[in-house]
């Protein structure tokens, strides 16, 4: 368990497998900064105090020492060649999302498998629960999966709070329909940056129920403090639950919205509506 002095220097971590290798390998170099600190410092005061002035005496007239400083110029290479092949080790783990796990959601190949890129990537498997992360001002948009028109209009979505299922993978697809903004939520991974006319991808895999909270953090307005980004993981039921209902409240709405269009096109008198 790391110090709770220290904990305030790491970044959040225990809601995704790659916030959780994030967060150790910044604890290993944030370890080994440590220690080459107090080493440095401690020599440091001991020359200080070891040869410090005194009265009627001459120090050593010392020109170099070659063995001292090639020992610290390997010793240094030697470190961050070892913090090199270590983040290298971890990045996969970073980048690439993992398979959802037996107990998660069943994704079907159809409709949930995309298209693998050098930015977009996918479980080994090729399924996920994508969901479309919008940044609007002021807010964040989810689309989620189950379109009932082939233009993918009649899609479920929210605002602000995106629902996910938990023990399962999730990619993400994020742009911005104005300014750029920027997706974070630090128990889940990395921030990603929302841009007009581009697509940024991520992923996360939440293993409990909860809420995991972030924010919009790059300032893109006067509204921008109050664009705040939360996930509401929950079990693989409860999810699909939830999404059945989004679905049957977007289908009453359009089945609401075509009688009430029907209606105005066959009112006659004061109140005709003409078609254009």
């Amino acid at each position: 368990m790391i110090p709770s002095t220290l904990a305030f220097f790491t970044p959040l971590s225990g809601g995704s497998p790659n916030a959780n290798e994030i967060d150790s390998l910044f604890k290993i170099t944030l370890y080994v900064a440590l220690v080459i600190f107090v080493l440095v410092e401690g020599a440091l005061l001991y020359a200080l105090l070891r040869f410090r002035a005194r009265k009627g005496a001459v120090p050593a007239q010392i020109r170099g020492n070659t063995r001292l400083e090639v020992g610290w110029t390997v010793a240094a290479a030697l470190i961050l060649v070892g913090l090199a092949a270590v983040t290298f080790a971890k990045l996969s783990s970073i980048q690439n999302p993992p398979n959802s796990s037996s107990n998660g959601v069943a994704l079907a190949s159809s409709g949930n498998r995309l298209y693998a890129s050098a930015q977009r990537r996918l479980p080994p498997n090729g399924k996920s629960l994508n969901i479309q992360v919008i940044g609007r001002q002021f807010i964040w948009q989810y689309f989620y999966p189950g379109a009932s028109e082939p233009d993918g209009l009649g899609a479920p979505y929210s605002y602000e709070d995106m629902v996910v299922p938990t023990n399962t993978t999730v990619t993400l697809d994020i742009e911005s329909s104005d300014v750029v903004h920027e997706w974070w939520v630090p128990e889940l991974g990395p921030k990603f940056q929302a841009v007009p006319g581009y697509h940024n991808y991520s992923w996360f895999k939440v293993l409990k129920p909860g809420i995991y909270r972030g924010q919009c953090s790059l300032i893109c307005g006067r509204g921008h403090a109050r664009m705040i980004a939360t996930v509401r993981a929950l079990p693989p039921r409860e999810f699909e639950a939830w999404l059945a209902s989004q679905k049957k409240q977007i289908t009453e709405a359009n089945a609401a919205a075509q009688a009430a269009r029907k209606k105005l096109s066959t009112q006659t008198g004061a109140g005709q509506v003409e078609n254009p």
